[in-house]
């Protein structure tokens, strides 16, 4: 069956790296250990994606995980760091995305994301509306690996799962979508995915980044 979509992850797929001035300034003004910040940041992180949390509840849980006493302000400042870290672009992978929507490919993006984050990106990115699709995970209540949420984007593409490719930098995201029969590539670099796309004959359907 003929691929009639492309759907992307947006972290470490859609973009570059986090941003390393934001991080730098988030380990900087909570004054924890890069460890243990990294160890309290990540802990809730899923459930800021599936909008049990918002941006500043999520900040504001971190505080009280660390121990911290910081104030109403530097808890703000964190929230607008963290949205800032994310907020990054990979310009190939871009360009590739049009490149495939002028082949007559449907494309979506399917993000694990929190509330600040996105409402960043939709101020800094306009490129956001070039893609048929955007299901981005809190303002669902679910989050990837959860099949739900590829049942979600497949319905909105309105493709089944034999005709949809997904990327996605995280092989557990990736055995969920194809657990339901999508065709899976986890992205590390577009270098790789280059090939990933030749070996499973897929240069044949569409054009390479």
């Amino acid at each position: 069956m003929a691929l009639r979509a492309v759907v992307f992850d947006y972290g470490m797929v859609l973009t570059g790296p986090p941003n390393a001035e934001a991080h730098d300034a988030l380990v900087r003004i909570t004054g924890l250990a890069p460890d243990r910040f990294e160890e309290l940041y990540w802990s809730d992180r899923h459930a800021y994606d599936e909008g049990k949390l918002t941006g500043i509840s999520f900040w504001q849980k971190f505080i009280r995980d660390a121990g911290l006493k910081l104030s109403p302000d530097a808890v703000a400042e964190l929230n607008r760091w963290d949205a800032r870290m994310w907020t990054t672009h990979n310009p190939v992978m871009l360009a590739w995305q049009l490149a495939l929507k002028r082949n007559g490919l449907r494309t979506a993006i399917l993000s694990n994301m929190g509330d600040s984050v996105l409402e960043n990106m939709q101020r800094e990115f306009d490129w956001l509306g070039r893609f048929d699709v955007l299901v981005w995970s809190y303002q669902h209540g679910i989050a990837k690996p959860d099949p739900a949420i590829y049942r979600l984007t497949l319905d909105q593409l309105g493709t089944s799962p034999q005709e949809t490719l997904f990327l996605d930098d995280k092989l557990v995201n990736i055995e969920a979508a194809r657990a339901l029969g999508m065709m899976g590539i986890v992205f590390s670099t577009v270098d790789q995915l280059r090939n990933d796309l030749k070996s499973a004959t897929l240069d044949a359907e569409l054009p390479l980044p």
